[in-house]
């Protein structure tokens, strides 16, 4: 049986914006995934105050939340983005990786819901917070 969390690494790490982002897929379960960016200089939004750009962050949530629901048991065969809100709680400690944790908690018959928090070194205070819709495409005769 392939290892899946070999499989997602290697599938993440073969986009060109994760890969140009630094993304590292660290953990993947039954509609769960982890996913590590480092502090980049390229990814500063204000050089004055060295954080990460929002927009950066955003990517890596939208990433996180996508691989989640690819790995849900619902066993979707692609998905895409349909909705994502975010809300910034503070800046990204400047120097410190940011690892967004998604979680597909529900699924129905064409949509997948996802949470997702983004944290630097003090998980205790998250950098942002999320919740999406992403598409839903099953394999023809799947569940419903």
């Amino acid at each position: 049986m392939p290892d899946i969390l070999t499989i997602a690494r290697q599938f993440i790490e073969a986009l060109p914006f994760s890969r140009a982002l630094g993304m590292q897929l660290t953990e993947i379960g039954a509609g769960s995934a982890s996913i590590e960016m480092p502090w980049d200089a390229r990814l500063v939004g204000d050089p004055a105050t060295g954080v990460l750009h929002g927009g950066a962050i955003s990517a890596l949530m939208d990433t996180a939340s996508g691989a989640a629901v690819m790995s849900h048991p619902a066993a979707p065969i692609s998905t895409a983005t349909l909705d994502l809100r975010i809300d910034y709680m503070r800046p990204a400690s400047p120097g410190q990786r940011i690892t967004a944790r998604a979680e597909c908690h529900h699924v129905t018959r064409s949509v997948a819901f996802v949470r997702v928090v983004a944290c630097d070194d003090d998980s205790a205070r998250p950098v942002a917070m999320g919740t999406g819709a992403f598409t839903l495409d099953r394999p023809k005769g799947g569940a419903s």
